[in-house]
């Protein structure tokens, strides 16, 4: 199932602590993965980040809230208990725990009050919002980041061969691939037909060569291209290759490359555009907005 939102999160997590034992924050996250049938996929699931998983993020602000409401405590840090307004809570047969149930507690009441800061004013929508802090950076990232990758790939369709193969020449050495920029210029070069191709270095010692070809196309690249694309391989004597398009390969394509002996790497133009950007081609940062957390060792030390 998809990853709950922190909010359904909420009254599992009570009735995990109904018990009145004290309990460990990694051994409540793994019993309410198992309770909410999480894959391994799931569980391994990033903020953007990369830091932190998603599902950790979300048990943790589920954990906060019931905090600020009364209903457990924390003993110490990593610890939480049930407190006797959490039980009572529980005998209600609630069937959810939300954000408005909770503004009944004078404590969390107290706490959205502290959130409302005069520099930060939360409309009660966001205050009851299902997605986490981390959730909703997440999200505006997303956004952002496909609205670029979308840009850069209109933008890369309409430029020039030269500037086409000046971007792939700076995306394949950013990359790491190539050598130096100077010596991947050399050894990439127009074939005509909107694309480009060579044979450049795997790393900068030389010990491996990867056959390349990019293509600033709008139409689909089928098997025939790749076809002659694999020959093209073992007539330059490379066992590797990539392909790159500006636009995508039809499903025989992806198979033929995926069956062959030679190794083949494809690039379509939606991947072409986010290497791009992950990799600082064509793109400048504008912001960096940084997210703290407590220093548990910092505390311990005291």
């Amino acid at each position: 199932m998809a990853i709950p939102d922190y909010q359904t999160i909420m009254l599992p997590l009570l009735r995990l602590l109904s018990d009145g034992q004290e309990h460990q924050a990694r051994t409540t996250i793994e019993q309410l993965a198992e309770e909410f049938s999480l894959t391994n996929e799931d569980r391994d699931e990033l903020l953007p980040s990369g830091v932190q998983s998603v599902f950790n993020n979300r048990v943790g602000w589920a954990r906060t809230y019931l905090k600020n409401a009364g209903l457990i405590d924390s003993p110490k840090r990593g610890i939480s208990k049930i407190t006797q307004s959490g039980i009572n809570l529980l005998s209600e047969g609630h069937q959810q725990i939300n954000v408005s149930l909770l503004r009944r507690f004078p404590e969390f009441r107290a706490f959205q009050s502290r959130r409302r800061t005069p520099d930060i004013q939360l409309a009660d929508t966001e205050l009851e919002s299902v997605e986490t802090p981390e959730d909703s950076l997440a999200t505006a990232y997303r956004i952002l980041r496909a609205n670029l990758e979308s840009e850069i790939l209109q933008l890369v369709k309409e430029s020039t061969p030269a500037f086409f193969e000046r971007l792939v020449i700076d995306l394949l050495v950013k990359m790491g691939y190539g050598g130096s920029r100077e010596d991947a210029g050399r050894a990439i070069g127009r074939s005509g037909d909107e694309g480009i191709d060579g044979v450049i270095n795997e790393d900068r010692l030389g010990l491996d060569v990867i056959y390349l070809q990019a293509k600033r196309w709008d139409t689909t690249v089928g098997r025939p291209e790749i076809q002659r694309f694999a020959g093209a391989l073992q007539g330059q004597r490379a066992r590797k290759g990539v392909f790159i398009t500006t636009s995508g390969f039809s499903r025989e394509a992806q198979e033929y490359a995926a069956n062959i002996d030679s190794r083949i790497i494809l690039i379509d133009g939606a991947r072409l555009a986010r290497f791009m950007a992950e990799y600082n081609v064509a793109v400048s940062t504008i912001g960096i907005y940084e997210i703290k957390t407590i220093d548990d060792d910092y505390f311990l030390e005291g």
